[in-house]
């Protein structure tokens, strides 16, 4: 089986912009709809025994999936080989439970909002499209979660799941470090291409700028996501750690970024839709 058949399942090939966008260009599907997918997601993995699945509710503690794997170590111990966003936050918790939507049905428009208010300064459109692509861009109080991901292989920093793997281990251990921001329009705000540098600390790839003063990162153990599994379950097994709190990022850097960095990265991703079925979480250790 070929890496881009992995890299497929982490990475939906549908990606978004912003609801205004999604609502432009696409037909707004009804919360009937989003109820029809959970069901047939959880027809599909009845007694199949899939793993537990992300995202989720990060303030949801409870969680009835009885397949259990190890905990990854922490990401210090481990190889960063990417790092790619969503528009609007995947999971749903602390400073992000404004939800977006139902969107299109596919990923778009759905998802979840910074709960905060922004100045009007802030909000101030930017003069050139922000990571465009061929559903819009990323406009000046959009929210997104963006995910470092972790490999326990021998790795360097890629494109899509691909660079988390390797030839001499095909079943390597993932974690996902997990950070909403809002983009905003003001230079003195983060800049992402610091927050997404990457470099090499004691022998391991890292991200040595993953923000430290967003909250205990709550730590959980699910899957990988994207609206490609809507309906079906993710076969993956990911550690997770979701901050729960948001932090401003300037929206410039953000377009910066797109533009050059080493993943290959240039537009955000869809999201996938809530796991809120209990037979498809894990339990949340206090």
């Amino acid at each position: 089986m070929k890496l881009s058949f992995f890299s497929c399942l982490l990475f939906s090939a549908v990606v978004c912009s912003d609801l205004q966008a999604a609502k432009a260009s696409h037909h707004a599907v009804s919360d009937e709809v989003i109820a029809q997918q959970n069901a047939r997601l959880a027809a599909a993995t009845k007694d199949k025994g899939y793993g537990p699945q992300s995202p989720r509710d990060i303030g949801v503690k409870t969680g009835n999936n009885q397949r259990v794997f190890g905990q990854a170590p922490s990401y210090e111990q481990m190889n960063l080989c990417n790092i790619h966003m969503h528009v609007s936050a995947e999971h749903k918790g602390g400073e992000f439970t404004t939800y977006a939507g139902p969107g299109d049905g596919k990923g778009m428009g759905s998802g979840y909002k910074y709960n905060g208010k922004l100045s009007k300064a802030e909000l101030t459109p930017v003069k050139e499209p922000i990571c465009a692509g061929e559903h819009g861009s990323l406009h000046s109080g959009d929210t997104i979660e963006v995910h470092y991901v972790h490999t326990s292989a021998m790795a360097a920093p890629g494109a899509t799941l691909n660079a988390c793997m390797s030839e001499a281990i095909k079943n390597p251990e993932l974690r996902v470090e997990a950070q909403v921001f809002v983009l905003v329009n003001d230079s003195k705000a983060l800049d992402f291409t610091k927050l997404a540098a990457v470099g090499m600390d004691d022998g391991y790839h890292q991200a040595p700028n993953i923000p430290q003063n967003t909250g205990e990162p709550v730590e959980y153990a699910g899957s990988t996501t994207g609206p490609d599994y809507n309906e079906v379950a993710s076969p993956f097994q990911v550690s997770w750690g979701v901050r729960p709190k948001v932090a401003k990022v300037n929206i410039a850097t953000v377009g910066a970024w797109c533009k050059a960095n080493p993943f290959n990265e240039s537009m955000a991703h869809g999201v996938r839709n809530l796991v809120t079925n209990p037979d498809l979480l894990s339990e949340i250790d206090d």
